[in-house]
């Protein structure tokens, strides 16, 4: 998963765990990790769900400063539907300050 640069800082130190994503079809995998810069993000859950979903609230928890802000950027080439991917960041091996806690 590709995240805007704006978003990579709050996504390594945590505080962006979510994510919502206009696709054609799921993309990633549930317990699959991708890269991303420095460490990867690996995948909890991912669940399909509706425009009336994607609120204010949900908009914040994903990084974004609204819903059009969030808009802008979650459609991703003819993408018609829409996922949540929950998430969390690994820090490359030995980098014990970004560890997750369990």
């Amino acid at each position: 998963m590709v995240f805007t640069k704006r978003l990579r800082e709050g996504v390594r130190r945590g505080e962006i765990t979510c994510s919502v994503r206009i696709w054609t079809r799921p993309r990633v995998k549930v317990g699959s990790r991708y890269p991303m810069e420095e460490g990867e993000i690996e995948i909890d859950s991912i669940k399909p769900i509706g425009f009336p979903d994607i609120t204010p609230d949900l908009a914040g928890e994903s990084g974004f400063l609204g819903l059009i802000d969030l808009l802008k950027v979650a459609k991703h080439g003819n993408g018609d539907r829409i996922y949540l991917v929950n998430f969390h960041y690994v820090p490359p091996k030995g980098d014990i300050q970004n560890t997750r806690l369990a």
